[in-house]
């Protein structure tokens, strides 16, 4: 049975994983985003207290 043995699929598992590990992640972190996020506001609104007649 030539899936019990482990020499072609073991080379082709550390290539794979080789190349996700090298190639991939360089080519993730090159990538520009079109818009870039903001930075919001770190003041928080004044809020006043709510007068409501409670009867």
């Amino acid at each position: 049975m030539p899936q019990l043995n482990p020499a072609p699929w073991f080379a082709i598992l550390v290539f794979s994983w080789l190349i996700f590990l090298t190639i991939i992640p360089s080519k993730v972190l090159k990538h520009i985003f079109n818009n870039e996020p903001k930075t919001l506001n770190v003041t928080k609104p004044k809020t006043e207290p709510w007068n409501w007649p409670w009867h």
